[in-house]
């Protein structure tokens, strides 16, 4: 399942993020989500959230 859709994320998903720094090189990140820092519903890229290690990047792969 993808991470462009807010409903689908909650505190404590385990998701794969992709980090600001990788974007360019598309490397997944794998965490427990703590916060969700997107406010809309939807994001074409993914929402954005912040993981329990305190990495902040958006949601690709909800697993």
């Amino acid at each position: 399942m993808t991470g462009q859709k807010r409903e689908n994320i909650k505190p404590g998903t385990h998701v794969s993020i992709v980090l600001k720094k990788d974007q360019r090189t598309k490397k997944l990140t794998d965490g427990i989500v703590e916060d969700i820092l997107t406010n809309s519903q939807t994001h074409p890229h993914g929402i954005k959230v912040r993981l329990e290690t305190g990495e902040v990047g958006r949601v690709k792969i909800i697993k």
